[in-house]
């Protein structure tokens, strides 16, 4: 079992950067692959960004790509989302996930945290 912690969630203008940060427990880290959900008020949880348990591999949306980058430290049992050129839509709740192969589909992912929020203001 995993047990994720996001954290560097806030309030930014937009146009600046963020980045969050997802700890996870356990020594089994590099086991899974990674993800980035996003979730607004009264909208769906959608998928911003994956890796692969080496890092050799990640997945973008293409509403974040080229402005987003997903890496991780498995030795800090830790993945990262560097959000650079904030846009008010990019305003929701940011959960990272747990999966057992890298995929864009929620019900994929067994472990979630619980969740960052993050707030673009114009």
């Amino acid at each position: 079992q995993v047990q994720l912690v996001e954290s560097g969630g806030g309030l930014v203008q937009a146009g600046g950067s963020l980045r969050l940060s997802c700890a996870a427990s356990g020594r089994t880290f590099s086991s899974y692959a990674m993800g980035w959900f996003r979730q607004a008020p009264g909208k769906e949880r959608d998928f911003v960004a994956a890796i692969s348990r080496t890092g050799d591999s990640t997945r973008y949306a293409d509403s974040v790509k080229g402005r987003f980058t997903i890496s991780r430290d498995n030795a800090k049992n830790t993945v990262y989302l560097q959000m650079n050129s904030l846009k008010p839509e990019d305003t929701a709740v940011y959960y990272c996930a747990a999966a057992s192969f890298v995929s864009f589909l929620p019900r994929t992912y067994a472990y979630w945290g619980q969740g960052t929020q993050v707030t673009v203001s114009s």
